[in-house]
C-alpha cells in the first residue's frame, strides 16, 4: 500500500478510535436488549430503509423485515426552456434515477411514466408558488389513464414528500385545489441558494434522522457512509444537491440547522455533526421519525427504542412550552398593574 494511503488509513483509526472513547458512555445507557444494528440502504434517490436484525428479541423490533421500496423509486426530472401550461411539451428530460433494484417496476411502465412527469409538474407549481389544480394535473395524466388517477397522484405525493420534503395539502375541496408546503423552512423555497435547484429539505431531514439515531451526534465519516448509499459522494457534484459538502458543512451550518464541530481531543483532527438551533425549532425526533417510518412505509412506534426517546422529547418540549406560557402571563399581569397603578397616581 503506498504511504500516503498507509497514513491515510491511520489518521482515519486512530479518529474512530477517539470518536469511540468519547462516545463510550452513550452506549450504557442502552440495554443490551435494546441496541439495535441499523443498516442503510437507499432504494430512492433520498430515504433509507431501515432493517433491523433481531437475536431472539420480541417487542422490539418488527415482525416482518423491512423491505425495500418499490413503488416510486424512479423519479425523472426534466429540464424546459419554458412551461406554459399543464398540457404543455416537455422539451428536454434528464434521469436520475439510481440503485434500481430487481424489483422494481420499469420506468417504460405508462403509470410510472406519468407519475414522473405528474413530480415533474408538482414541481414546477411549486417554485412558482402557485396553487395545483386538479384539472391540470389531469391533463398531465391524459384521458386514457384517468381512471389511475389517484393511484398515480398517491405515488406522486409520495416521492415529493420523501425525496423533496415536500407535503401536497388540499385546500379547497369545492374547487379541487391543492397546495405544496415545505416540511422546514428552508429559504429560497427550499433550494438554500438563489436559482433554479430543487428543495434540500427531504436531505436535510434524512441528515437530522441519521444523527438522532447515532446517539444525537454522528461523525463525518458515518454521515458519509450514509450519503455514498444514496449516491452521493465528497466531491462529486450531485444533480440535486450540488456540491454536497459545502451543503452539509457550510450552507446548512450557516443557516443553523446542522451543527459542524471539531471532535474534542481527536488528533488527527475528525469532525461530528449534531442538530443546529434552528433544526430544534423547526422541527423535532418524532416527526423526523415519521417521516423515516413513512419512507419506510411502516409506522414511528416500529422503531421502538428512537420512539420512546422521541416521545420523551415530546413531553419536555410541552413542558418547556408550558412553562413560557405560565412566565409570560405571569409577566403581562405584572405589566398590567404596573400600568393600573401609574394610572391611579395620574
Amino acid at each position: 500500500m503506498p504511504r500516503g494511503q498507509k497514513s491515510t488509513l491511520r489518521a482515519r483509526e486512530k479518529c474512530q478510535q477517539t470518536w469511540g472513547q468519547i462516545q463510550g458512555h452513550q452506549g450504557a445507557q442502552m440495554t443490551a436488549t435494546q441496541k439495535k444494528k441499523v443498516s442503510f440502504s437507499c432504494p430512492l434517490i433520498l430515504g433509507a430503509t431501515i432493517q433491523k436484525k433481531s437475536a431472539g428479541r420480541s417487542g422490539s423490533v418488527l415482525k416482518k423485515p423491512q423491505r425495500a421500496l418499490s413503488t416510486t423509486t424512479s423519479v425523472d426530472v426534466y429540464h424546459k426552456k419554458s412551461y406554459k401550461g399543464a398540457n404543455s411539451k416537455i422539451e428536454k428530460k434528464q434521469s436520475f434515477s439510481q440503485g434500481l433494484s430487481s424489483t422494481v417496476r420499469s420506468r417504460t411502465d405508462p403509470l410510472t411514466i406519468k407519475t414522473n412527469m405528474l413530480v415533474q409538474f408538482l414541481m414546477e407549481m411549486y417554485k412558482m408558488k402557485k396553487p395545483i389544480m386538479k384539472a391540470d394535473m389531469l391533463k398531465i395524466v391524459q384521458k386514457r389513464h384517468e381512471n389511475h388517477f389517484p393511484e398515480i397522484l398517491k405515488k406522486a405525493s409520495f416521492n415529493m414528500e420523501v425525496v423533496f420534503g415536500v407535503d401536497l395539502k388540499k385546500v379547497d375541496s369545492t374547487k379541487d385545489s391543492y397546495v405544496l408546503v415545505s416540511k422546514m423552512d428552508l429559504p429560497n423555497n427550499g433550494t438554500v441558494t438563489r436559482g433554479r435547484g430543487f428543495p434540500k429539505t427531504g436531505l436535510l431531514l434524512n441528515l437530522l434522522g441519521v444523527i438522532f439515531m447515532k446517539g444525537n451526534c454522528a461523525t463525518e465519516e458515518k454521515i458519509w457512509e450514509f450519503l455514498n448509499k444514496m449516491r452521493i459522494y465528497d466531491g462529486k457534484k450531485h444533480f440535486i444537491f450540488g456540491e454536497p459538502r459545502k451543503l452539509i458543512t457550510q450552507d446548512l451550518v450557516k443557516l443553523k440547522y446542522l451543527e459542524y464541530r471539531q471532535v474534542p481531543n481527536s488528533d488527527p483532527a475528525c469532525y461530528e455533526f449534531l442538530w443546529g438551533p434552528r433544526a430544534h425549532a423547526e422541527t423535532s425526533k418524532m416527526k423526523v421519525l415519521e417521516f423515516w417510518a413513512k419512507v419506510n412505509q411502516t409506522v414511528p412506534s416500529a422503531f421502538q427504542f428512537w420512539y420512546e426517546e422521541a416521545l420523551r422529547d415530546e413531553e419536555e418540549r410541552v413542558q418547556a412550552a408550558a412553562t413560557f406560557n405560565d412566565g409570560s402571563s405571569a409577566m403581562g399581569r405584572k405589566c398590567s398593574k404596573v400600568k393600573a397603578s401609574s394610572s391611579s397616581h395620574a
